[in-house]
């Protein structure tokens, strides 16, 4: 079986190319992982990484590390800049026909997809490079775009890009070493089916986290498009079963075996949310930082500051600090931390909480704010997370996307039964309307306004 190195360029204390704050390294592991899942489930290969994290890793490590190997591909992705725009391809100055063969292939593919989302291809090119130089193997070096350039860096950050991109450079790549496709009746694990792509790509992002490769795999049912999230290939069921057991395992509970080629069934539409009704968790705060600490502050006076956290988080998800402040309060018991959660696992929403002593840890307290309000915004929205944050939300791919767009709507999702749970909330955040700095007027009117289910 032949050997596949893949490698992300740069990473750890060497970001790449960086613009407005995004980091080529990043983009590159991305993309690498996506191309090392496709070629894995679905041709008859061994992949291996140079890196698999934000590590450091030396030009010549990466290519010892293929030598040692005795890969027969090395595969380094990358990302341009300088003020250009385009896909383009190297291998090393003088390189055999062997090698001109595989750019030739891989080059084609991905052109098609660049042409698809109106990238320039500046065609192919060689270059004195350390890791065309230095590996023993056939070596292909690909800059997929320009991360200076605004128009190709928001595909860059597209999921949709990100994964046709990867699919055509791994088909290229199979097509070059003539790899063998997996057999007909192999079976594979789709951990999910969506009628939203970006719903699969929130799913594939889950995954990663947890060690686990995997694409989307775009069908059509009755005249409907379905992108399933294919998380592995195997000709043994009971290696497939298992790998199912293990997806479950991380909460994802519509996780399920078919057999490649097979007719499958329509997967069931997603539900939708209930209509609104109530206040809504996305909105503004029309409470200070300050205001929102006072209340605390009279009955714990020892509690941490954390409304500039809730503040500065909420105005990037659009979500309602100072109710988000008040749900804090109620899951903390005033940042008491007398329920079973501990104080210094800066969990202040109770995320993981099972009333069994397990609970999410979070290694800092503006950490635990932000996992805080991601677990919100995945109730009250089916967007992106925005680019802004990290996402840190252990359990984020678990919730039932847009499921509670309204305070009251997360009874019985966030607390089990919760008939109250909302309630309580509010009344907290009433007491701090109350006992704000608003003018009388402004108070009445808020209180009206937004509280009328209390």
């Amino acid at each position: 079986m032949k050997l596949v190195i893949i490698d992300p360029g740069h990473g750890g204390s060497d970001p790449g190319a960086v613009y407005k704050e995004k980091d080529e390294k990043k983009y590159n592991l991305e993309l690498a992982k996506k191309i090392e899942a496709y070629l894995k489930n679905n041709y008859e290969v061994t992949v291996k990484l140079t890196r698999n994290t934000d590590a450091t890793v030396s030009l010549d490590a990466r290519t010892d590390f293929a030598n040692k190997e005795k890969a027969d591909f090395y595969l380094s992705i990358h990302q341009n800049s300088g003020g250009g725009e385009g896909f383009e391809s190297y291998v090393y100055n003088g390189a055999g026909s062997e090698t001109k063969a595989i750019q030739n292939a891989i080059h084609a593919e991905t052109a098609k997809i660049m042409q698809k989302y109106n990238v320039k291809n500046r065609g192919q090119k060689q270059a004195n490079f350390h890791v065309l130089r230095e590996t023993k193997m056939p070596a292909v070096l690909l800059e997929v775009v320009f991360i200076d350039n605004e128009q190709n860096a928001a595909l860059l950050m597209k999921s949709e890009f990100q994964n046709e991109a990867a699919k055509a450079i791994a088909i290229g790549t199979a097509k070059a070493l003539s790899l063998k496709e997996v057999s007909k009746d192999l079976f594979l694990v789709n951990a999910g089916a969506f009628e939203e792509k970006k719903n699969a790509a929130e799913r594939i992002s889950f995954l990663a986290e947890k060690k686990i490769a995997a694409f989307i795999d775009e069908t059509v049912i009755d005249n409907k498009t379905y992108y399933r999230v294919q998380a592995g290939a195997y000709e043994i069921r009971q290696n497939a079963d298992d790998q199912v057991q293990k997806i479950k395992s991380l909460g994802i509970k519509d996780a399920y075996v078919m057999i490649k080629g097979e007719e499958n069934p329509k997967p069931e539409p997603e539900p939708k949310p209930e209509p609104p009704k109530g206040l809504t968790i996305k909105g503004q705060s029309v409470l200070t930082a300050a205001e929102m600490e006072n209340v605390v502050r009279k009955v714990n006076p020892k509690a941490p500051s954390l409304a500039d956290y809730y503040v500065e988080i909420g105005q990037v998800y659009g979500i309602r600090a100072d109710v988000a402040y008040a749900q804090a309060i109620h899951e903390t018991g005033y940042f008491r931390f007398e329920s079973g959660v501990k104080a210094s696992q800066n969990n202040f929403s109770g995320i993981g909480a099972t009333g069994k002593g397990e609970s999410a840890t979070f290694k800092t307290p503006k950490e635990g704010v932000l996992a805080h309000m991601q677990h919100l915004f995945a109730y009250a929205s089916k967007d992106q997370l925005p680019a802004q944050y990290p996402l840190v939300d252990p359990r984020f791919q678990l919730v039932q996307r847009g499921s509670a767009l309204t305070w009251n709507q997360l009874n019985g999702k966030w607390a089990v039964p919760g008939t109250n749970y909302s309630k309580m909330i509010l009344e907290i955040y009433r007491k701090m309307l109350v006992e704000s700095k608003m003018p009388l007027e402004q108070k009445i009117e808020t209180i009206n306004s937004q509280l009328k289910e209390i």
